[in-house]
């Protein structure tokens, strides 16, 4: 049924669609999808963690011969101890606006056995892997099922933007339209990193990356396959928190009633953080969020109800928030356990008061709080929790002065939030120029829910930022098995041929 309803949106569309640079992107795109998955399968080959340099030189060196294929002058932005980021132009004569699009081509770290096929050997399959999806050939006839999905670390976050953009350059030159800005790209390499770097590279390049507006290229489109635009994304703040038993492991039967257990006291610790519907209990968290225009506030109210189709694709019995939908709970911001380990599990676990525990935080922040104001309240909500919390590793001294000690280290690359207005004539302009792609109204939000250093963007170089996201919701970002459906790139290359000369 699903792909019945897909094919029957995909005729609606192309019935209503009514930019002739999308059109002619689409007509230039049937007949090539061998060739377009082609190139991509060779970008998605090459291992893209941050730390992974001579991987990391070599995916920036092949996406800049890509973008010299299509013409356009491109060259590495360099900064010491940083990732390049690949700059690429396409000068206007008397261009009276400038738009740099902006994706990253760095992944996340992964494990390779938790992968169902290897994450940097691309593999087409009919159908997703948890329903069962198999691997296929490349059909000989070149016609491929636009709800096939290719699997490969980025081919949703983030390499998607770069094939589809290169693409859409091809289709804008066969079919002769002119550009209408002054069009510059820049792909980074460090931001699943934290983009620890890219506030100097911006520094440094300052006056070549003035733009009025950057597109941001990242993300999924809405749970409901509805194109998105989203003129806003949350700050982010990460921390690593260690809480201390006895010096060693202790056998349980001997001082299980009497040796601090670390793994409870995490788990309580924890748990003093939020209520059971989600709220966070820390003093002030919510204090300083910026409130929402009238314009944002109506394009919530606007968005569809989902919610409810969520849950059941994620076996969910409940959802937290208090009865607020997904797309309100995106502009508060969020506490969040990444993860727990003390000691070990399962059939390899021992009779033993573990030693110690830890656990990673993120908070997603909204507009009016920093990095800063968020690590302190959670530090002071520990304390008033009784523990004596230390910046570096307590030793024998401070953990016998203490009956409570944390250990708590605070991540490199946090950052603000930042939102663009969508009242601003730019920001009516992408609105416009996506509708007429889509043709229908598309779904505006505020706020992303995931984190992008859009704050360093506008701050540095007083640009506004919107971002424009192509891949599927469902595409494992961050996870084993990412993915990207071919309908999602095949809307992303119409998207993008219309962005790029309107």
């Amino acid at each position: 049924m699903l792909r019945i309803l897909s094919l029957l949106s995909i005729a609606v569309l192309c019935a209503a669609q009514s930019n002739p640079a999308a059109k002619a992107a689409r007509d230039w795109r049937q007949g090539r999808e061998a060739r377009i998955l082609r190139e991509y399968v060779e970008l998605l080959s090459i291992p893209n963690v941050a730390s992974d340099r001579d991987n990391i030189r070599k995916n920036a060196d092949l996406i800049k011969s890509m973008l010299e294929k299509r013409g356009v002058a491109a060259r590495l932005l360099e900064a010491p101890g940083a990732n390049p980021a690949v700059y690429g132009e396409i000068l206007k004569p008397g261009a009276q606006r400038t738009i740099v699009f902006y994706a990253h081509y760095d992944g996340q770290p992964l494990d390779p056995k938790e992968w169902t096929s290897p994450p940097f050997q691309p593999v087409l399959r009919d159908k997703p892997v948890d329903q069962g999806g198999k691997i296929i050939p490349f059909p000989a006839d070149g016609k491929f099922d636009p709800e096939w999905r290719l699997y490969a670390r980025s081919t949703g976050d983030d390499k998607a933007p770069v094939i589809t953009i290169t693409s859409a350059l091809d289709a804008i030159r066969d079919a002769k339209l002119a550009f209408q800005s002054n069009i510059k790209f820049f792909f980074e390499g460090e931001e699943e990193a934290g983009s620890t770097n890219l506030k100097r590279i911006l520094e440094l390049h300052k006056n070549l990356l003035m733009a009025d507006v950057w597109l941001i290229c990242d993300g999924p489109v809405h749970q409901s396959r509805k194109q998105q635009l989203v003129f806003g994304a949350r700050g982010v703040a990460t921390v690593d928190v260690t809480v201390y038993g006895p010096k060693r492991e202790l056998h349980s039967g001997h001082y299980g009633n009497w040796a601090p257990n670390p793994a409870m006291m995490l788990a309580r610790l924890l748990a003093s953080m939020k209520d059971d519907d989600g709220r966070v209990l820390v003093e002030d968290f919510y204090k300083g969020i910026e409130p929402l225009s009238a314009t944002e506030l109506r394009a919530i109210a606007e968005a569809p109800e989902y919610d409810a189709e969520i849950r059941k694709e994620l076996w969910l019995g409940r959802s937290e928030g208090g009865g607020k939908r997904l797309i309100e709970l995106y502009n508060v911001p969020s506490l969040n356990v990444r993860g727990m380990a003390s000691a070990r599990v399962g059939s390899g676990a021992s009779n033993v008061v573990p030693a110690t525990a830890t656990a990673t935080i993120d908070m997603r922040l909204v507009k009016g709080i920093s990095p800063e104001q968020a690590t302190a309240r959670v530090i002071q909500h520990m304390k008033q929790q009784g523990y004596f919390v230390s910046d570096k590793e307590p030793d024998a001294a401070v953990r016998m002065a203490h009956p409570k000690v944390a250990w708590v280290q605070v991540r490199e690359g946090g950052y603000r939030a930042e939102r663009t207005s969508m009242d601003l004539p730019i920001s009516r302009l992408v609105i416009a120029t996506t509708e007429s792609v889509r043709g229908a109204p598309v779904i505006k939000l505020p706020t992303s829910g995931g984190s992008v250093p859009i704050y360093m963007i506008s701050e540095v170089l007083g640009t506004k930022t919107i971002s424009v996201p192509i891949a599927n919701h469902d595409n494992n970002q961050h996870s084993f098995n990412e993915n990207i459906r071919l309908q999602n790139l095949w809307d992303g290359i119409e998207l993008m041929a219309a962005l790029l000369v309107m």
